[in-house]
């Protein structure tokens, strides 16, 4: 299996992340989430899974941050299209990220429970986008978090595949 992303270079567009202008922004947060491609799914797979991960800023604030999550795409949509955790244009639910949590407490659904793209603070982070091919939906609603996500995960993943995208400070 194997994840593509549209643009040219190794780093994330601006218009995804900190620098994006103002219209793919709400409330100084970057939500217009970019697309992929998924390719060469296991044959057996029935939905697809993802989370956008910074292990990067581990040693800025102490722990992982989530940038998205999101689960039960349906395995016949093999192309994730811009803007697609807002836009409502394809069918699956998201989990809460990183502002949702104690520290930030972000108590907008359209920031916590979407896409809300990188923002490093100190140098270029990489983005661990990794994606799930599922043999069946998981046991998840809307707002789910990412602990309940790993463990929904478990006997249900036929592939994986993994793609780092730079995103600059």
């Amino acid at each position: 299996m194997e994840i593509t992303l549209p643009w040219s270079g190794a780093e994330m567009p601006d218009k995804y992340a900190k620098y994006a202008p103002q219209e793919n922004t709400r409330d100084g947060f970057p939500i217009v989430s970019f697309p992929f491609d998924i390719k060469d799914a296991p044959v057996d797979t029935q939905y697809f899974a993802w989370s956008l991960l910074d292990y990067d800023a581990v040693p800025v604030g102490g722990f992982i941050w989530i940038h998205w999550v999101a689960a039960n795409l349906p395995a016949d949509v093999m192309q994730i299209p811009e803007n697609a955790s807002q836009s409502g244009a394809l069918d699956f639910i998201q989990g809460r990220n990183a502002n949702a949590g104690a520290m930030v407490h972000n108590q907008d659904p359209l920031i916590n429970q979407h896409y809300v793209g990188p923002q490093p603070p100190d140098k270029t982070h990489d983005y661990t986008l990794t994606l799930y091919a599922l043999d069946s939906a998981l046991p998840l609603k809307q707002g789910f978090w990412y602990n309940d996500f790993r463990r929904a995960l478990r006997n249900r993943v036929l592939a994986t595949a993994q793609v780092e995208i730079p995103a600059r400070s």
